[in-house]
């Protein structure tokens, strides 16, 4: 890896890279900021923390050549430069002295056989005191591969504001694919007021019908998270959900069903409801990627549960297409502009205590059992002349849900990561059964 020139050109004009405005002096916080930093208060020993794993082909910078690479891009990132001042509002306010070693760590496999013990050391580490974020180098078990794992803490960015600091580090600095709605104005304000409140009755009213709800724990949790791997060719996705009308997540949801109603039946763990908790990017057009979050948290029932056959007991082929379709009748509303929109002004305006509230029972596990991300991370990636040929998401574990799991859209691959706790039973299956439940998707859509 070369290392960085001593005198940088100005970010904002290098070739690629979109222009980035200057932040204020001290940046408020958002209610969705303010909602993680008091779930951190209320339940200090849960790990609120997600991110990501980038795999690379070529040799390992050395951990010194790391900490100047990381220090040369934050110019770019400027929120994790900052910390959170206290008050009644807080802000985040940029740190005089920045130390990057205290953010930037280095795990060593000792040969093959230790790379998932490092990969998952990695993933289990604890930040330094003070730190929202944190940045380790795994290699050791190829002398030609190396990983690099970025961790966050919730309160500091959300999944998009995440996918910023991967372009800035490792893409080519192309646009966030994300959908953005329209430019917001007064025109049509008491028609969005009326979007807005429907969909926060109907999503509020979602937290009320299994209040009494106690499920029955699938696991003794112990508190270390492992992370298993799958992908597909994302046309492949694209493809299952177009034919159906619907969009390459719609596909990996359906997918995702599939594979835990194999995943209960192998097991012998009952799944009587899994209803997935999706993370919404609500930015305005005119918001930084890199400051915070503006996120909002919406329950979506997956169909789970075993695959009837027909009369003659052969299989029914169909089964994988009606859980697309069930799929799709939920999200489909949620594609659109007016929902969007919705969705939108409701994590601008909405109070902190109503949100707060809201992201407490949208995270417990008597209203969702999985955390499921998406996001859409970049076409190529490099670091100095090493070549980013994998990813994965890292999903929020909360405690009592079964895993988090996250669909990573990079180059060609729609790439699936699980993260659940080290005592969940048969999970490095999971990748496995959710690639055979988008063939079958895919053979049912053919035929």
């Amino acid at each position: 890896m070369s290392a960085p020139p001593t005198a940088p050109a100005d970010p904002s004009t290098r070739s690629g890279r979109p222009k980035r405005s200057v932040p204020p002096a001290r940046h408020p916080t958002h209610a969705v900021d303010r909602a993680f930093l008091d779930l951190e208060r209320r339940r200090p020993e849960v790990r609120w923390d997600a991110g990501g794993v980038a795999y690379l082909s070529g040799p390992p910078p050395s951990l010194a050549d790391l900490r100047a690479y990381v220090a040369f891009r934050l110019g770019e990132l400027p929120l994790l430069t900052s910390r959170v001042t206290g008050g009644r509002r807080p802000g985040w306010q940029p740190s005089e002295d920045f130390p990057v070693d205290r953010h930037v760590y280095e795990v060593v496999a000792d040969g093959p056989a230790d790379w998932d013990t490092a990969l998952h050391s990695a993933l289990n580490a604890p930040f330094a005191p003070g730190a929202y974020w944190g940045v380790w180098l795994i290699h050791g078990h190829e002398p030609d591969a190396y990983a690099l794992c970025y961790r966050f803490l919730h309160a500091c960015q959300d999944g998009s504001a995440a996918a910023m600091t991967f372009r800035a580090m490792l893409g080519d600095g192309e646009p966030s694919a994300r959908p953005l709605p329209g430019g917001s104005g007064v025109i049509g304000v008491p028609r969005r007021f009326g979007a807005a409140a429907a969909l926060a009755t109907r999503f509020l009213a979602r937290t009320f019908p299994v209040r009494g709800h106690r499920p029955d724990p699938a696991l003794a949790p112990t508190g270390e998270r492992r992370l298993w791997r799958g992908r597909v060719p994302v046309d492949t996705l694209r493809l299952i959900g177009a034919g159906r009308g619907g969009s390459a997540h719609d596909a990996h949801l359906a997918a995702l069903a599939g594979a835990l109603s194999v995943w209960a039946a192998r097991t012998g763990v009952p799944l009587p409801r899994v209803t997935a908790v999706l993370p919404v990017d609500a930015r305005r057009a005119d918001e930084e990627q890199t400051w915070g979050n503006r996120c909002f948290a919406l329950p979506v029932d997956l169909p789970v549960g075993p695959t009837p056959g027909r009369p003659d007991g052969s299989p029914d082929e169909e089964a994988p297409l009606r859980r697309l379709d069930q799929i799709m009748a939920v999200t489909r509303k949620l594609r659109g502009d007016t929902w969007r929109q919705a969705v939108q002004d409701l994590v601008r305006y909405m109070p902190d205590r109503p949100t707060a509230w809201y992201l407490r029972r949208m995270l417990s596990p008597r209203v969702t059992n999985v955390m499921a991300t998406s996001m859409p991370l970049a076409e190529k990636g490099s670091l100095g002349e090493t070549r980013v040929t994998g990813t994965a998401l890292l999903p929020l574990l909360v405690p009592g849900h079964l895993c988090g799991v996250g669909l990573s859209f990079f180059g060609d691959w729609a790439e699936v990561s699980f993260v659940a706790d080290r005592a969940l039973p048969l999970g490095e299956l999971l990748p496995e059964l959710w690639e055979q439940a988008v063939r079958e998707l895919e053979q049912s859509a053919q035929r």
